[in-house]
């Protein structure tokens, strides 16, 4: 079962709006690797209680400790690109 992060106060997956910059917490339900352009990108989906978007690091293969069922902390600005909500290239903390 996925922890949930949905607290008065704080930002959510749902709440938030596009291209407004957030502080999300939730858990990683996937992780893939997903060229795109010809350029390595780590996709992971974020899911908070109250909804889910992509995080995409572009030109990373691989980020030491970003694996499916880990909780983590994301800051960005959220956008849209090719119908889905995501945050590219957010500054990230690993969470207990």
């Amino acid at each position: 079962m996925l922890k949930t992060y949905v607290e008065p106060g704080k930002d959510t997956i749902a709440g938030a709006e596009d291209r407004a910059r957030v502080r999300l917490q939730g858990t990683l339900r996937t992780v893939t690797l997903r060229p795109r352009g010809g350029v390595p990108a780590l996709e992971a989906e974020l899911f908070d209680g109250s909804g889910a978007l992509t995080i995409i690091w572009l030109g990373r293969r691989r980020i030491v400790g970003i694996d499916p069922g880990v909780s983590i902390e994301v800051q960005g600005r959220i956008g849209v690109h090719e119908g889905q909500r995501v945050i590219f290239n957010p500054r990230y903390q690993l969470l207990p």
